[in-house]
C-alpha cells in the first residue's frame, strides 16, 4: 500500500499531471547553458511561489535553493537545470526554440519531476521532517554549479542528499540502484609544446612538436595503465589535437587537450603530479618545450549504502520488485559528487525509455524520454521521503 506522501503523490497528479508534462515541455523548448539559466530560474520561483513556499534565488544569479520545514536538519533534493551546447534535430512540438542549445541530458525532466515533488510536500500539510529543495546551476560546466551551491551554503543543516538523473538505457518504469562508485571523477588536461618551428626539410635543425605530440599521445595513455592499480579504472582518452597547417612546415606550437577518468577517489587526488611528470618525461628527449593545466574537474559520485538502501525500499513500496534494476557504473562526470564530499548521499537513475524507442544516448542531438517517466519520478521521490523517515534505519 501506498504510505502518507507516495498517497499524497497520487492525489496530486492525479489533478496536476498535464502541468507536471507543461513544465517539462516549457523547459525543454527553453534550454539555457550553464550560469545563464534565468528564465529557468525564473520558472522554478514562479511555480515555488505558486505552492505558497518561499525559495530564493542564489546569489551568483541563477539556480534556487528552497526549504520546506523549519529545520534543524534537512534532507536534500538536487535537480540539475542547465542544457548543453548542443543542436535539438527532433522534430517535436516542443523542440529547442534556441539554435545550438539542447536539454541532451534530462535536466528539464529532473527539474519538472523536483518541481512537482514540492508540490505534493506543500499539498500534504505536515511533514515527518524538513526538505532542502536544490535546483542547481551549471552542472554541465567546468567549475560546476554544485561548488558554488555548496559555498552559498546549500548544504547548512543537511544531513543526507538525493538525486535522479535519466537513464535512457533504462525502461520506463525502473530505477536504478548502486552502492558505491556510480560515476567517474573527471579531470581535464590541457597541454601546449611549443618550439621554434623550421622546414621539414631539415627536422634536425628544429625541434618537432607534432612528433612530440603524436609521442604523448600514444604514450601516456599507455605508461599510465603500467603505473597504476588497473582496478581504479583509470582511462585517458584525447579528445583534440592541434597543430601546424602547412605540409612543409614544421610548426612553432602545437595543443592536445583530453579527459582523465576513474572510480577511485582517493587516487582522483593524487594522480595530477604523475601525469605531468610523464608528460615531462615523455616529451624531454625531443627538446619542446612543455605547458600543462590539469584541471581535478569533479570526484567520483560514490553512493551511500544506508542510503541506497532507502532507495530500493522506496522503489519496491511505490513500484514492486520489477522496477529495482541494478545499473553500471558510468565513466562520465557528475557534480552531484561535491555535496558527497560534504554529507552523505545517493544517486539513482530513472528509466526514460518507452516501449520500442530508439536508444539515444545523453549528450546526443536527439535525446527524448518517454514523458510516463516524469510521473515514476515523482512517485519515487515522494516514496523516498516516506522511507527515509518512516523507515526501520535511521538516516545521517
Amino acid at each position: 500500500m501506498p504510505s502518507s506522501l507516495h498517497a499524497a503523490a497520487l492525489d496530486w497528479l492525479g489533478v496536476h499531471s498535464s502541468e507536471l508534462v507543461g513544465w517539462r515541455r516549457d523547459l525543454h523548448s527553453h534550454p539555457e547553458i550553464g550560469y545563464s539559466e534565468y528564465r529557468t530560474t525564473e520558472l522554478i520561483l514562479t511555480a515555488l511561489s505558486g505552492f505558497g513556499l518561499a525559495p530564493k534565488r542564489l546569489s551568483i544569479g541563477t539556480g534556487v535553493v528552497c526549504d520546506i520545514g523549519d529545520g534543524p536538519d534537512f534532507v536534500a533534493l538536487r535537480a540539475d537545470i542547465d542544457a548543453l551546447p548542443l543542436p535539438d534535430n527532433k522534430t517535436v512540438s516542443y523542440a529547442s526554440q534556441y539554435p545550438g542549445v539542447c536539454h541532451a541530458c534530462g535536466h528539464d525532466v529532473h527539474t519538472s519531476i523536483l518541481l512537482a515533488v514540492a508540490g505534493c510536500l506543500a499539498q500534504a500539510g505536515e511533514l515527518a521532517g524538513s526538505v532542502r529543495l536544490i535546483f542547481q546551476p551549471a552542472e554541465e560546466r567546468l567549475p560546476g554549479g554544485a561548488e558554488a551551491a555548496v559555498a552559498e551554503g546549500a548544504l547548512k543543516g543537511v544531513t543526507d542528499i538525493f538525486a535522479l538523473h535519466c537513464d535512457p538505457k533504462l525502461d520506463v518504469g525502473q530505477i536504478g540502484l548502486r552502492i558505491g562508485p556510480i560515476t567517474a571523477s573527471c579531470n581535464q588536461i590541457d597541454i601546449k609544446l611549443t618550439g621554434p618551428g623550421g622546414h621539414t626539410a631539415r627536422p634536425q635543425l628544429t625541434t618537432d612538436v607534432v612528433y612530440a605530440l603524436g609521442k604523448l599521445i600514444t604514450e601516456l595513455p599507455g605508461l599510465l595503465s603500467r603505473r597504476i592499480d588497473p582496478r581504479a579504472a583509470v582511462s585517458l582518452v584525447w579528445g583534440a589535437v592541434t597543430a601546424g597547417s602547412a605540409a612543409n612546415a614544421v610548426p612553432t606550437a602545437g595543443t592536445l587537450r583530453g579527459t582523465v577518468r576513474m572510480l577511485d577517489d582517493r587516487l582522483w587526488k593524487n594522480l595530477e603530479s604523475m601525469v605531468t611528470e610523464l608528460a615531462r618525461q615523455i616529451v624531454a628527449p625531443t627538446g619542446v618545450d612543455i605547458e600543462i593545466n590539469y584541471d581535478p574537474g569533479v570526484p567520483a559520485v560514490a553512493n551511500d549504502g544506508t542510503l541506497v538502501g532507502i532507495q530500493t525500499r522506496a522503489a519496491l513500496a511505490a513500484f514492486g520488485p520489477l522496477a529495482v534494476s541494478d545499473t553500471a557504473q558510468s565513466m562520465g562526470g557528475e557534480d552531484f559528487a561535491w555535496y558527497l564530499q560534504t554529507v552523505p548521499g545517493a544517486l539513482a537513475r530513472l528509466g526514460v525509455r518507452g516501449p520500442g524507442a530508439p536508444l539515444y544516448d545523453l549528450h546526443q542531438s536527439n535525446f527524448d524520454i518517454d514523458e510516463d517517466a516524469l510521473a515514476i519520478g515523482v512517485r519515487f521521490t515522494t516514496a523516498l521521503l516516506d522511507e527515509y523517515w518512516n523507515g526501520a534505519v535511521k538516516p545521517g
